[in-house]
């Protein structure tokens, strides 16, 4: 089953999530940078390796706005979402596993 299913070439909806520590808490992320990456299990490199866009900081709401070839395969990805904070430090949500991204086939040719 998975996380999040777009039909191919769709570039909506948004793609969004809660950042929470492992203890289920809201990360704050006020000061910091988010990217989205997301590759096919398979694959040597990632599809999406993008800027994401902080919602609200305090409750660690985060989005990414699909580009036209992110969603352009219709297969099954692993994706997460990376954060720098203000000091440097880098976390990767979610800490344990991956979201499971479905792009499936559309009708239209």
């Amino acid at each position: 089953m998975s996380d999040f299913t777009v039909k191919r070439n769709d570039r909506l909806p948004e793609i969004t999530a809660l950042l929470k520590d492992p203890a289920g808490a809201a990360v704050n992320l006020t000061g910091a940078t988010v990217k989205f990456l997301m590759r096919s299990p398979n694959a040597a490199s990632a599809k999406v390796n993008a800027a994401g866009a902080i919602v609200d900081a305090a409750s660690g709401s985060v989005k990414y706005a699909w580009a036209a070839a992110d969603t352009d395969t219709a297969g099954r990805y692993r994706a997460e979402w990376q954060v720098t904070f203000a000091d440097g430090r880098l976390e990767t949500f979610p800490n344990a596993g991956y979201l499971e991204i479905a792009v499936v086939e559309d009708l239209a040719q």
